[in-house]
Protein backbone atom coordinates (compact mmCIF):
# COMPACT_ATOMS: atom_id res chain seq x y z
CA UNK A 1 0.00 0.00 0.00
CA UNK A 2 2.82 2.37 0.81
CA UNK A 3 4.25 1.80 -2.68
CA UNK A 4 0.89 2.49 -4.30
CA UNK A 5 0.43 5.67 -2.27
CA UNK A 6 3.95 6.79 -3.16
CA UNK A 7 3.21 6.33 -6.86
CA UNK A 8 -0.11 8.28 -6.54
CA UNK A 9 1.62 11.09 -4.70
CA UNK A 10 4.37 11.17 -7.31
CA UNK A 11 1.86 11.37 -10.15
CA UNK A 12 -0.06 14.11 -8.35
CA UNK A 13 3.12 16.09 -7.82
CA UNK A 14 3.96 15.76 -11.48
CA UNK A 15 0.51 17.07 -12.43
CA UNK A 16 0.89 20.04 -10.07
CA UNK A 17 4.29 20.74 -11.52
CA UNK A 18 2.91 20.60 -15.06
CA UNK A 19 0.14 23.04 -14.14
CA UNK A 20 2.64 25.40 -12.59
CA UNK A 21 4.83 25.17 -15.70
CA UNK A 22 1.84 25.93 -17.90
CA UNK A 23 0.95 28.97 -15.80
CA UNK A 24 4.53 30.27 -15.93
CA UNK A 25 4.62 29.69 -19.69
CA UNK A 26 1.32 31.53 -20.14
CA UNK A 27 2.54 34.42 -17.99
CA UNK A 28 5.70 34.61 -20.05
CA UNK A 29 3.71 34.71 -23.28
CA UNK A 30 1.55 37.55 -21.94
CA UNK A 31 4.60 39.57 -20.91
CA UNK A 32 6.16 39.02 -24.31
CA UNK A 33 2.94 40.02 -26.05
CA UNK A 34 2.74 43.14 -23.89
CA UNK A 35 6.27 44.11 -24.82
CA UNK A 36 5.54 43.61 -28.50
CA UNK A 37 2.31 45.63 -28.33
CA UNK A 38 4.00 48.40 -26.36
CA UNK A 39 6.82 48.60 -28.85
CA UNK A 40 4.30 49.02 -31.69
CA UNK A 41 2.28 51.86 -30.10
CA UNK A 42 2.86 55.26 -31.67
CA UNK A 43 1.13 58.53 -30.73
CA UNK A 44 -1.70 59.37 -33.08
CA UNK A 45 -3.44 62.71 -33.44
CA UNK A 46 -6.22 62.90 -36.00
CA UNK A 47 -5.67 65.66 -38.54
CA UNK A 48 -9.07 67.12 -37.64
CA UNK A 49 -7.71 67.80 -34.15
CA UNK A 50 -4.14 68.83 -34.89
CA UNK A 51 -5.02 70.91 -37.93
CA UNK A 52 -8.52 72.25 -37.31
CA UNK A 53 -10.17 74.56 -39.77
CA UNK A 54 -11.36 77.97 -38.61
CA UNK A 55 -15.12 78.31 -38.85
CA UNK A 56 -17.61 80.92 -37.77
CA UNK A 57 -19.45 80.39 -34.48
CA UNK A 58 -22.65 82.36 -33.93
CA UNK A 59 -24.27 82.64 -30.51
CA UNK A 60 -27.46 84.53 -31.27
CA UNK A 61 -30.71 85.16 -29.45
CA UNK A 62 -33.56 87.56 -30.13
CA UNK A 63 -35.28 88.68 -26.92
CA UNK A 64 -38.76 89.73 -27.96
CA UNK A 65 -40.18 90.87 -24.63
CA UNK A 66 -38.47 94.23 -24.25
CA UNK A 67 -34.92 93.41 -23.11
CA UNK A 68 -31.55 93.60 -24.88
CA UNK A 69 -30.81 91.04 -27.61
CA UNK A 70 -27.24 89.87 -28.13
CA UNK A 71 -25.19 88.05 -30.78
CA UNK A 72 -21.57 86.96 -30.31
CA UNK A 73 -19.32 86.03 -33.25
CA UNK A 74 -16.26 83.87 -32.61
CA UNK A 75 -14.12 81.24 -34.32
CA UNK A 76 -13.61 77.54 -33.75
CA UNK A 77 -10.27 76.33 -32.40
CA UNK A 78 -8.50 73.05 -31.73
CA UNK A 79 -9.41 70.98 -28.66
CA UNK A 80 -5.83 71.30 -27.39
CA UNK A 81 -5.67 75.04 -27.97
CA UNK A 82 -5.66 76.74 -24.57
CA UNK A 83 -5.77 80.26 -25.97
CA UNK A 84 -8.70 82.55 -25.39
CA UNK A 85 -11.52 82.31 -27.92
CA UNK A 86 -11.04 84.68 -30.85
CA UNK A 87 -14.04 86.95 -31.31
CA UNK A 88 -14.84 88.83 -34.51
CA UNK A 89 -15.85 92.45 -34.77
CA UNK A 90 -16.60 94.55 -37.83
CA UNK A 91 -19.64 92.58 -39.01
CA UNK A 92 -23.06 93.92 -39.96
CA UNK A 93 -25.87 91.99 -38.27
CA UNK A 94 -29.62 92.40 -38.63
CA UNK A 95 -32.70 90.54 -37.49
CA UNK A 96 -35.26 90.36 -40.29
CA UNK A 97 -38.94 89.78 -39.73
CA UNK A 98 -40.87 87.76 -42.27
CA UNK A 99 -43.14 90.77 -42.82
CA UNK A 100 -40.20 92.87 -44.08
CA UNK A 101 -39.18 94.72 -40.90
CA UNK A 102 -35.47 94.78 -40.12
CA UNK A 103 -33.56 95.54 -36.91
CA UNK A 104 -29.84 96.37 -36.86
CA UNK A 105 -27.50 95.22 -34.10
CA UNK A 106 -24.79 97.56 -32.83
CA UNK A 107 -21.16 96.41 -33.00
CA UNK A 108 -19.78 96.70 -29.46
CA UNK A 109 -16.18 96.21 -30.64
CA UNK A 110 -15.46 93.06 -28.64
CA UNK A 111 -17.09 90.49 -30.90
CA UNK A 112 -20.50 91.09 -29.37
CA UNK A 113 -23.42 92.83 -31.08
CA UNK A 114 -26.39 94.23 -29.21
CA UNK A 115 -29.88 95.30 -30.12
CA UNK A 116 -31.58 97.76 -27.76
CA UNK A 117 -34.84 96.68 -26.14
CA UNK A 118 -37.52 96.54 -28.82
CA UNK A 119 -41.15 95.49 -28.80
CA UNK A 120 -41.22 92.82 -31.48
CA UNK A 121 -44.27 91.29 -33.09
CA UNK A 122 -44.27 87.81 -31.55
CA UNK A 123 -46.71 86.57 -34.20
CA UNK A 124 -44.18 86.59 -37.08
CA UNK A 125 -41.00 84.65 -37.80
CA UNK A 126 -37.50 86.09 -37.67
CA UNK A 127 -34.11 85.27 -39.13
CA UNK A 128 -30.56 86.49 -38.51
CA UNK A 129 -28.43 87.96 -41.31
CA UNK A 130 -24.67 88.43 -40.99
CA UNK A 131 -22.22 90.17 -43.29
CA UNK A 132 -18.64 89.74 -42.06
CA UNK A 133 -15.86 92.28 -42.56
CA UNK A 134 -14.45 90.06 -45.35
CA UNK A 135 -17.72 90.25 -47.27
CA UNK A 136 -18.97 86.73 -46.58
CA UNK A 137 -22.69 86.54 -45.87
CA UNK A 138 -24.67 84.16 -43.68
CA UNK A 139 -28.27 83.80 -42.69
CA UNK A 140 -30.33 81.61 -40.42
CA UNK A 141 -33.58 79.83 -41.10
CA UNK A 142 -36.71 81.72 -40.14
CA UNK A 143 -37.72 80.80 -36.60
CA UNK A 144 -40.96 81.23 -34.69
CA UNK A 145 -41.05 83.15 -31.43
CA UNK A 146 -41.20 80.70 -28.52
CA UNK A 147 -43.48 81.77 -25.70
CA UNK A 148 -42.05 81.35 -22.21
CA UNK A 149 -44.14 81.05 -19.02
CA UNK A 150 -42.98 82.96 -15.93
CA UNK A 151 -40.67 81.31 -13.39
CA UNK A 152 -42.74 80.23 -10.40
CA UNK A 153 -39.86 80.16 -7.93
CA UNK A 154 -36.13 79.70 -7.46
CA UNK A 155 -35.33 77.75 -4.29
CA UNK A 156 -32.25 76.40 -2.56
CA UNK A 157 -31.25 73.87 0.05
CA UNK A 158 -28.09 72.40 1.47
CA UNK A 159 -26.64 69.06 0.43
CA UNK A 160 -24.74 68.39 3.68
CA UNK A 161 -23.15 65.15 2.55
CA UNK A 162 -21.32 66.95 -0.27
CA UNK A 163 -20.92 70.35 1.41
CA UNK A 164 -22.71 72.26 -1.32
CA UNK A 165 -25.79 74.38 -1.94
CA UNK A 166 -28.28 73.19 -4.54
CA UNK A 167 -30.33 75.81 -6.41
CA UNK A 168 -33.56 74.77 -8.14
CA UNK A 169 -36.04 76.31 -10.57
CA UNK A 170 -39.79 75.70 -10.72
CA UNK A 171 -42.18 76.65 -13.51
CA UNK A 172 -45.33 75.54 -15.31
CA UNK A 173 -47.38 76.34 -18.38
CA UNK A 174 -51.14 76.05 -17.72
CA UNK A 175 -51.78 75.76 -21.47
CA UNK A 176 -49.40 72.74 -21.74
CA UNK A 177 -47.80 74.23 -24.87
CA UNK A 178 -44.20 75.13 -23.94
CA UNK A 179 -42.87 71.63 -23.17
CA UNK A 180 -39.21 72.46 -23.97
CA UNK A 181 -37.09 74.72 -21.77
CA UNK A 182 -33.60 76.08 -21.40
CA UNK A 183 -32.09 77.98 -18.46
CA UNK A 184 -29.03 80.11 -17.90
CA UNK A 185 -28.01 82.26 -14.95
CA UNK A 186 -25.77 85.03 -13.69
CA UNK A 187 -24.45 84.53 -10.17
CA UNK A 188 -23.08 87.49 -8.19
CA UNK A 189 -21.29 87.20 -4.89
CA UNK A 190 -19.62 89.55 -2.45
CA UNK A 191 -16.18 88.67 -1.17
CA UNK A 192 -13.56 90.25 1.05
CA UNK A 193 -9.83 89.98 1.51
CA UNK A 194 -7.96 88.77 4.56
CA UNK A 195 -6.30 92.17 5.13
CA UNK A 196 -7.52 95.75 4.82
CA UNK A 197 -5.32 98.21 2.93
CA UNK A 198 -5.39 101.71 4.42
CA UNK A 199 -2.30 103.12 2.68
CA UNK A 200 -1.19 103.76 -0.88
CA UNK A 201 1.65 105.48 -2.75
CA UNK A 202 1.56 109.04 -4.07
CA UNK A 203 4.17 109.06 -6.81
CA UNK A 204 3.86 112.83 -7.35
CA UNK A 205 4.81 113.74 -3.79
CA UNK A 206 6.81 110.55 -3.24
CA UNK A 207 4.92 109.87 -0.04
CA UNK A 208 2.87 107.05 1.41
CA UNK A 209 -0.59 108.45 2.09
CA UNK A 210 -3.97 107.22 3.38
CA UNK A 211 -5.96 105.27 0.81
CA UNK A 212 -9.25 106.85 -0.22
CA UNK A 213 -10.79 103.81 -1.93
CA UNK A 214 -11.78 100.51 -0.34
CA UNK A 215 -10.17 97.56 -2.12
CA UNK A 216 -11.11 95.07 0.59
CA UNK A 217 -14.68 94.41 -0.59
CA UNK A 218 -15.62 93.36 -4.14
CA UNK A 219 -18.47 91.86 -6.09
CA UNK A 220 -18.02 89.42 -8.94
CA UNK A 221 -20.53 88.18 -11.51
CA UNK A 222 -20.14 84.89 -13.35
CA UNK A 223 -22.37 83.51 -16.10
CA UNK A 224 -23.42 79.89 -16.40
CA UNK A 225 -21.23 77.65 -18.51
CA UNK A 226 -23.25 74.44 -18.64
CA UNK A 227 -26.33 73.89 -20.77
CA UNK A 228 -29.43 73.42 -18.61
CA UNK A 229 -32.40 71.85 -20.38
CA UNK A 230 -35.74 70.41 -19.37
CA UNK A 231 -38.69 68.82 -21.12
CA UNK A 232 -42.20 67.80 -20.07
CA UNK A 233 -43.09 66.20 -23.40
CA UNK A 234 -43.62 62.81 -21.71
CA UNK A 235 -45.71 64.24 -18.87
CA UNK A 236 -49.43 64.87 -18.82
CA UNK A 237 -48.88 68.39 -17.44
CA UNK A 238 -46.34 71.02 -18.44
CA UNK A 239 -44.79 71.37 -14.97
CA UNK A 240 -41.10 71.60 -13.98
CA UNK A 241 -40.43 70.92 -10.30
CA UNK A 242 -37.09 71.36 -8.52
CA UNK A 243 -34.87 71.18 -11.59
CA UNK A 244 -31.24 71.78 -10.45
CA UNK A 245 -29.98 74.92 -12.17
CA UNK A 246 -26.77 75.54 -10.20
CA UNK A 247 -24.53 73.97 -7.57
CA UNK A 248 -22.44 76.17 -5.28
CA UNK A 249 -19.51 74.52 -3.52
CA UNK A 250 -19.29 75.83 0.05
CA UNK A 251 -15.50 75.76 -0.20
CA UNK A 252 -15.56 78.52 -2.82
CA UNK A 253 -16.70 81.00 -0.14
CA UNK A 254 -19.28 82.43 -2.54
CA UNK A 255 -21.96 82.15 0.14
CA UNK A 256 -20.06 83.63 3.09
CA UNK A 257 -20.67 87.38 2.66
CA UNK A 258 -23.61 87.39 0.27
CA UNK A 259 -24.80 85.63 -2.88
CA UNK A 260 -27.40 86.36 -5.55
CA UNK A 261 -28.45 84.43 -8.62
CA UNK A 262 -30.49 85.67 -11.58
CA UNK A 263 -32.10 82.71 -13.33
CA UNK A 264 -33.14 83.16 -16.98
CA UNK A 265 -35.73 80.91 -18.59
CA UNK A 266 -36.48 80.36 -22.28
CA UNK A 267 -39.13 78.37 -24.06
CA UNK A 268 -37.77 76.38 -27.00
CA UNK A 269 -39.09 74.84 -30.17
CA UNK A 270 -38.51 71.13 -30.59
CA UNK A 271 -35.79 71.84 -33.18
CA UNK A 272 -33.97 74.23 -30.83
CA UNK A 273 -34.26 71.75 -27.97
CA UNK A 274 -32.77 68.99 -30.10
CA UNK A 275 -29.89 71.29 -31.08
CA UNK A 276 -29.10 72.21 -27.47
CA UNK A 277 -29.42 68.57 -26.41
CA UNK A 278 -26.91 67.44 -29.04
CA UNK A 279 -24.59 70.29 -28.11
CA UNK A 280 -24.81 69.38 -24.42
CA UNK A 281 -23.97 65.75 -25.16
CA UNK A 282 -20.95 66.84 -27.19
CA UNK A 283 -19.57 69.46 -24.83
CA UNK A 284 -20.54 68.10 -21.40
CA UNK A 285 -20.42 64.34 -21.77
CA UNK A 286 -17.07 63.34 -23.24
CA UNK A 287 -15.22 62.32 -20.11
CA UNK A 288 -15.10 58.55 -20.61
CA UNK A 289 -15.40 55.78 -23.16
CA UNK A 290 -19.07 55.34 -22.27
CA UNK A 291 -20.05 58.98 -22.74
CA UNK A 292 -21.52 60.17 -26.03
CA UNK A 293 -18.74 60.71 -28.52
CA UNK A 294 -18.13 64.17 -30.02
CA UNK A 295 -20.15 64.94 -33.11
CA UNK A 296 -20.65 67.83 -35.52
CA UNK A 297 -23.43 70.08 -34.21
CA UNK A 298 -23.93 72.92 -36.67
CA UNK A 299 -27.40 74.44 -36.15
CA UNK A 300 -29.65 76.55 -38.36
CA UNK A 301 -27.20 79.16 -39.76
CA UNK A 302 -25.81 78.78 -43.29
CA UNK A 303 -23.31 80.46 -45.62
CA UNK A 304 -25.11 82.00 -48.60
CA UNK A 305 -22.33 81.44 -51.15
CA UNK A 306 -21.34 77.91 -50.17
CA UNK A 307 -23.84 75.52 -48.64
CA UNK A 308 -21.01 73.16 -47.66
CA UNK A 309 -19.21 75.74 -45.51
CA UNK A 310 -19.51 74.81 -41.85
CA UNK A 311 -21.17 77.36 -39.57
CA UNK A 312 -21.78 76.62 -35.91
CA UNK A 313 -24.55 78.07 -33.78
CA UNK A 314 -28.30 78.36 -33.50
CA UNK A 315 -30.45 81.47 -33.80
CA UNK A 316 -33.67 81.52 -31.82
CA UNK A 317 -36.32 84.03 -30.79
CA UNK A 318 -38.09 83.75 -27.46
CA UNK A 319 -39.51 85.54 -24.49
CA UNK A 320 -37.00 85.67 -21.65
CA UNK A 321 -38.34 85.24 -18.13
CA UNK A 322 -36.13 85.99 -15.12
CA UNK A 323 -36.16 85.73 -11.34
CA UNK A 324 -33.52 86.80 -8.82
CA UNK A 325 -33.01 85.53 -5.29
CA UNK A 326 -30.50 86.30 -2.53
CA UNK A 327 -28.89 83.80 -0.20
CA UNK A 328 -27.58 85.04 3.15
CA UNK A 329 -26.42 81.88 4.90
CA UNK A 330 -22.80 82.87 5.81
CA UNK A 331 -21.56 79.45 4.69
CA UNK A 332 -17.83 78.94 4.32
CA UNK A 333 -15.02 80.59 6.26
CA UNK A 334 -13.53 84.05 6.63
CA UNK A 335 -10.56 84.34 4.24
CA UNK A 336 -7.11 83.79 5.67
CA UNK A 337 -3.66 84.60 4.39
CA UNK A 338 0.00 84.42 5.38
CA UNK A 339 1.20 87.07 7.91
CA UNK A 340 2.13 90.43 6.32
CA UNK A 341 5.73 91.59 5.93
CA UNK A 342 7.40 94.42 7.84
CA UNK A 343 8.83 96.97 5.41
CA UNK A 344 11.03 100.04 5.54
CA UNK A 345 9.83 103.16 3.75
CA UNK A 346 12.01 102.43 0.72
CA UNK A 347 10.75 98.83 0.55
CA UNK A 348 7.16 99.97 0.96
CA UNK A 349 7.33 102.82 -1.57
CA UNK A 350 9.42 101.13 -4.25
CA UNK A 351 8.10 97.59 -3.86
CA UNK A 352 4.97 95.95 -5.21
CA UNK A 353 3.34 95.01 -1.91
CA UNK A 354 -0.15 96.25 -1.07
CA UNK A 355 0.36 98.51 1.93
CA UNK A 356 -1.76 97.87 4.99
CA UNK A 357 -0.86 100.39 7.66
CA UNK A 358 1.96 102.03 9.65
CA UNK A 359 2.24 100.19 12.94
CA UNK A 360 5.13 101.55 14.95
CA UNK A 361 7.06 104.74 15.70
CA UNK A 362 6.76 108.16 14.14
CA UNK A 363 5.86 108.17 10.41
CA UNK A 364 8.68 110.67 9.88
CA UNK A 365 11.13 107.89 10.71
CA UNK A 366 9.86 106.15 7.61
CA UNK A 367 9.90 102.62 8.99
CA UNK A 368 7.46 100.04 10.31
CA UNK A 369 5.07 99.57 7.39
CA UNK A 370 3.10 96.38 6.87
CA UNK A 371 2.58 95.05 3.36
CA UNK A 372 1.26 91.92 1.68
CA UNK A 373 0.46 90.51 -1.75
CA UNK A 374 -2.44 91.57 -3.98
CA UNK A 375 -4.10 88.19 -3.48
CA UNK A 376 -4.31 88.90 0.26
CA UNK A 377 -5.41 92.55 0.25
CA UNK A 378 -6.68 93.72 -3.17
CA UNK A 379 -10.02 92.18 -4.10
CA UNK A 380 -9.68 93.39 -7.69
CA UNK A 381 -6.92 90.81 -8.20
CA UNK A 382 -9.61 88.09 -8.14
CA UNK A 383 -11.60 89.50 -11.03
CA UNK A 384 -14.17 91.48 -9.11
CA UNK A 385 -15.13 95.15 -8.95
CA UNK A 386 -15.36 97.49 -5.97
CA UNK A 387 -18.59 98.96 -7.38
CA UNK A 388 -21.61 97.55 -5.61
CA UNK A 389 -24.24 96.24 -8.08
CA UNK A 390 -27.38 98.36 -8.28
CA UNK A 391 -29.54 95.38 -7.34
CA UNK A 392 -27.48 94.46 -4.26
CA UNK A 393 -29.25 94.54 -0.93
CA UNK A 394 -28.36 97.20 1.63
Amino acid sequence: MKGINFIKNLKEANRVGERRSERWALWGMLVAAGLVINSCIEPFSPPEVTNPGTYLVVDGFLNVNGDTSKVVLSHTQGVNDDKQFVRESGATITADAENGESYAFQDMGDGSYKLAPTNFNSGVKYRLRIKRFNGREYESDYVVVSKTPPIDSVTYRMDPGRNRMMIYVNTHDPSNQTRFYRWSFDETYEYRMAYYSSLTRDYKTKEIVPRSDNINVCWRTLSSGDIKLGSTIKLSQDIIRDLPVNIVDIGTNKLYFGYSILVKQYGLTREAFEYWTDLAKTTQGTGSLFDPQPSQVTGNIHAKADAKELVFGYFSAAQEQTKRIFIREALGAYPRCTPPDTLTFDEAFNGSAVLLYFYMGDPTTKSGYLGTSESCADCRSQGGTTTKPSFWYQ
